[in-house]
């Protein structure tokens, strides 16, 4: 059978491979397109296979808020190379996943994976996946999602693609959440307020302060006043309400919240490739391994 150019694009279209990877395998069965598209997609898993075991520490977090404002979905996907994480293809990807644990609320990664990554239902999320791995030629994986819920509203912000910030807040108006959603990116709060600092932290944080102040030879009764006095720095540098405002830094952002009548409840702070151990490698030898 004769391979034409639009049966080519065609098989393209569907799986997003290369033309010329597309006219190979059309080329091996004859023009069987679906066995082609088979063939493709077992390539696809195949390669993917592979790739699993390299580090994906880059990528792009997506968020999506229902249209009552009133459910948001956050996504982080990951894959190599920043070069990758601005790609169309992944951005495009990564958009849908997050479409589709807003409007499913799946249970974990594997449970979203099996979904269909759009309403046509053609492609599951993890077929979609494996196949473009195949296209870029990076190890791409779905980290992890969170779909919240409020009686309230929400803040948004997100960092260029790499941190994103949703807030569960009432009062106040859309820019103070969109501004309380922005100074959590940047000053990175562990909490809302001093009562939710986990006790093992503090705990940690006090011995700390008590064996400097045993190290400093002062009498026990400064020594003790020294340590209140630094875990109070210490537990208003950590949480929200106690954290000096970043476009405002002569107020708290309790104070600002207060002066507009406005209260956070919670919120939820995601960066690409944080707490992922990053393979450290020479730039040149780097640079070679992407050429090969």
């Amino acid at each position: 059978m004769a391979i034409t150019a639009a049966l080519v694009k065609e098989l393209r279209e569907r799986t997003g491979a290369g033309m010329m990877e597309c006219k190979k395998a059309l080329v091996e069965t004859d023009g069987d397109i679906e066995l082609a598209l088979d063939n493709l997609r077992k390539a696809g898993a195949a390669k993917a296979d592979k790739k699993a075991g390299r580090v994906a520490a880059e990528g792009r977090v997506v968020y999506q808020l229902s249209d009552d404002g009133k459910t948001a979905a956050i996504v982080e996907v990951n894959c190599e190379t920043d070069f990758v994480a601005g790609d169309d293809n992944f951005a495009e990807f990564a958009a849908k996943v997050c479409q589709r644990v807003l409007a499913d609320n799946p249970a974990d990664v594997e449970a979203l994976s099996a979904l269909p990554l759009d309403d046509a239902g053609d492609t599951s999320i993890n077929a979609a996946r494996e196949a473009l791995i195949g296209k870029i030629g990076e190890n791409i994986q779905i980290r992890r999602f969170y779909r919240l819920t409020t009686e309230n509203k929400f803040g948004l912000y997100q960092h260029g693609s790499r941190i994103g910030v949703i807030v569960d807040y009432e009062g106040g108006s859309d820019e103070l959440g969109k501004d309380i959603a922005m100074h959590i990116a940047a000053s990175r709060p562990v909490c809302v307020t001093e009562d939710q600092v986990p006790a093992d932290l503090v705990q940690r944080e006090r011995e700390i302060f008590l064996a400097q102040a045993k190290e400093s030879g002062k009498p026990e009764e400064i020594a003790k006043k020294m340590v209140e006095g630094k875990m109070r720095k210490f537990l208003s540098e950590i949480t929200l309400l106690g954290q000096a405002f970043v476009k405002d830094p002569d107020q708290t952002v309790g104070k600002l919240l207060a002066s507009q009548n406005a209260q956070v409840h919670n919120f939820l702070r995601i960066e690409v490739g944080e707490g992922i151990e990053k393979k450290s490698e020479n730039f040149a030898e780097e640079v070679m391994s992407q050429i090969k």
